[in-house]
């Protein structure tokens, strides 16, 4: 057999083209039955390892190929090593073959690497509070300063010279350099900002009405903030933006527990006025009201005796109005809503009066930060004290509609029809 096996190397060196094609197949076999073995016994061994803890019951983690990349290094190596044993090849191909393989490991590598910065991303934010201080934006920088090396020392391999030489031309195109990674510098400093002083955190409430932007922040990257807005389209803006510009964040509304409100009803001036003997006490029917009257009707009567003589005239005295009347009900009413918050600031106010009315504004905060029950909580406050304006006297201005105009005209229609009836005689 070993006759056999010396006679066919004679005879293949006879042959030159042919033991170079042979020599190419053994090795091209060599490196395959090498990456075999290291994907069945390394690759599988560790797969089921990493099954067998609680990273491998992730889905996501389970599913990364890192261990998969690293293995193809092995053949690399073996053709990079072997390429050398490959009888009647040219020198020059015997270079190129083995820095196009170094190449691929250093490639491989790199992948790899960034593969495993992405697990330790996905682990980071499977921790309580990883959206406190997200690491994306770092985790994006470290890939980006892999992926330069990596390039660097590709380029390096692949024309046979030292990374050195390249390093020391990159000096001469650091202009260069920093104006195609303005972005990315720009980007990094404000996140760095952003993380370091709690700026923005994913799940907070953003709004950004300069970019039409209003809703959950939903990413944290490093060139780019993802917010979901309220119809449920996306909104990307850029990470600096978040520095430059001015934006309202909510999220110290949702952490205080309570919702504004703060909304206004326009009363018409005209309606205003002083409440009489009866009105008032029909009005100590409420009992909401009840002690206000009392105590409010014991000071001006104490004001009143005080005037003496003065205090005949009526354009002297104090009395009671059934706007300041409505106002104490509206207080005493949100001081026993369920749905408002006692702790917060709790007032209604008058504004200046407008020539659409006067302004009664409502401000308080309800004890919830749900958007659909503040919403309920608020409209149903205000069901009510509209609804219930009229037992004060008082009336909500609004503009003439149509129907005004329509029965204003009916009104007209009737007085002339009437004038002509009734002629008047001179």
């Amino acid at each position: 057999m070993i006759e056999t096996l010396q006679g066919s190397i004679n005879w293949l060196e006879k042959h030159p083209d042919l033991h170079m094609a042979a020599g190419l197949f053994v090795l091209i076999i060599v490196a395959w039955f090498g990456n075999a073995v290291v994907k069945r016994l390394l690759v599988r061994g560790l797969m089921r390892a990493l099954m067998a803890s609680p990273l491998g019951r992730d889905e996501t983690l389970s599913n990364n190929t890192v261990i998969a990349r690293l293995s193809n290094v092995i053949p690399a190596l073996i053709i990079s090593v072997g390429i050398t044993y490959v009888p009647q090849l040219p020198d020059v191909l015997i270079s190129i073959i083995q820095n196009v393989a170094n190449a691929f490991v250093v490639l491989t590598v790199a992948l790899a690497i960034n593969g495993a910065l992405s697990v330790i991303n996905i682990i980071y934010e499977k921790r309580p509070g990883s959206h406190l201080k997200p690491i994306k934006g770092y985790i994006q920088v470290l890939k980006i300063i892999v992926y330069v090396v990596a390039a660097i020392l590709i380029i390096a391999t692949l024309i046979d010279r030292s990374p050195v030489i390249l390093l020391s031309g990159l000096g001469a195109m650091a202009a260069v350099l920093m104006l195609v990674f303005q972005d990315t510098l720009l980007s990094l400093v404000a996140s760095m900002q952003i993380s370091s002083n709690d700026i923005v955190r994913v799940g907070d409430w953003v709004e950004m009405p300069s970019l039409n932007a209003d809703g959950d922040v939903i990413d944290i990257a490093l060139h780019t903030i993802k917010i979901q807005n309220w119809d449920k389209t996306i909104t990307t803006i850029p990470t600096r933006k978040f520095i430059t510009d001015s934006f309202k964040n909510w999220r110290g509304m949702q952490e205080s527990g309570g919702r504004r409100i703060m909304r206004n009803i326009l009363l018409d001036q005209q309606s205003i006025g002083f409440l009489t003997d009866e009105e008032k006490k029909r009005l100590r029917g409420f009992r909401l009201l009840r002690d206000y009257l009392e105590n409010k009707q014991k000071e001006i009567d104490e004001w009143n005796k005080a005037l003496e003589d003065d205090g005949h005239v009526a354009i002297n005295t104090r009395r009671i109005t059934n706007l300041g009347t409505f106002r104490a009900y509206v207080l005493n009413y949100l001081k026993n809503h369920k749905g408002i918050h006692q702790e917060m600031t709790m007032m209604v106010r008058q504004l200046s009066p407008t020539p659409d009315g006067l302004p009664l504004q409502v401000y308080g905060f309800t004890n919830t930060v749900a958007w659909a029950e503040y919403e309920g909580i608020q409209s149903d406050i205000f069901d009510h004290l509209l609804s219930i304006l009229p037992e004060f006297g008082l009336r909500v201005y609004q503009h003439p509609s149509g129907l005004d105009v329509r029965e204003l005209r009916h009104v007209i229609t009737d007085l002339n029809q009437r004038d002509m009836d009734n002629p008047s005689t001179e």
